[in-house]
């Protein structure tokens, strides 16, 4: 399963979200991959001290990593034009969006966007939810 997490900012999240699947879901004998995109250099380097297997940087890199994910974890702005201080741009967005992979959103207020019905928990726990959801559905494969 080729797993895209996708960041910006300093990488904290993705971070976090890729530590949780290394300890939840990986297989040992290569065939579920994490590719880590951050918006940003500073991202993409906590990232892959995370234990990324392969990581980028910018927008290219998201619309390639995009078109061929499984799944594809981040903050809810990866599908919001503009958003996180401008660092996802509207061909970021449309990629995850039009992408054919499941998406796991996590979210974080700091998108601007609020998403009503969900807990205020810390993210922390939003980012073990997710690495649970990945890896039922990476079970279901």
């Amino acid at each position: 399963m080729k797993i895209v997490v996708i960041d910006g900012q300093g990488g904290a999240l993705g971070k976090s979200v890729i530590a949780a699947l290394r300890k939840k879901l990986i297989a040992e004998d290569g065939r579920d991959q994490i590719f880590a995109v951050g918006t940003n250099s500073a991202a993409t380097v906590a990232m892959m001290a995370a234990g990324a297997d392969r990581g980028a940087t910018g927008e290219n890199p998201v619309l390639v990593a995009c078109a061929d994910a499984d799944a594809i974890i981040g903050p809810i702005g990866i599908v919001v034009a503009n958003s996180m201080f401008g660092e996802i741009t509207p061909a970021m967005a449309r990629a995850v969006g039009e992408s054919r992979a499941k998406k796991f959103l996590i979210p974080v207020d700091k998108c601007n966007v609020a998403v009503v019905g969900t807990p205020g928990l810390p993210y922390s726990e939003f980012v073990k939810m997710a690495a649970d959801a990945v890896a039922a559905f990476g079970g279901s494969r």
